[in-house]
């Protein structure tokens, strides 16, 4: 095979193993262009919405405000997890929607720290 023929494979997902629960495998979608741009859209009107009750110091501003956020954990939850492995809830086998609907919030939590590292969305 000559160097000009050779093929880089490239995964759209990721396999991430929970570290609050073993044995459970959450299946995050990776990022790129077109997902940058579609999650962005969804996301936009709420993080300024957000950044204006942030600036504000009233109190029902401020529960606004964390409203507002935990919508976009939920949307970036929505986005990015394809498929949750080795998790029953309510003795059903667990999927992305109920997993934030009735899944533990442990497992939900680490989801979306793992689509956001995805996205290059860190505190590092």
């Amino acid at each position: 095979m000559k160097n000009w023929e050779l093929r880089m494979e490239y995964r759209s997902c990721v396999a991430v193993e929970s570290k609050c629960r073993p044995g459970v495998l959450l299946t995050i979608r990776r990022m790129s262009f077109g997902r940058r741009i579609e999650l962005t859209r969804q996301i936009r009107e709420l993080a300024r919405k957000v950044e204006f009750l942030e600036a504000g110091g009233d109190t029902g501003e401020k529960i606004e405000s964390a409203l507002l956020k935990a919508e976009i954990e939920k949307l970036y939850l929505a986005w990015g997890l394809v498929k949750v492995e080795g998790l029953e809830v309510d003795g059903t086998a667990a999927t992305p929607e109920s997993l934030l609907s009735e899944g533990p919030e442990d497992v939900c939590r680490e989801a979306i720290a793992a689509i956001k590292a995805e996205c290059g969305l860190t505190d590092d």
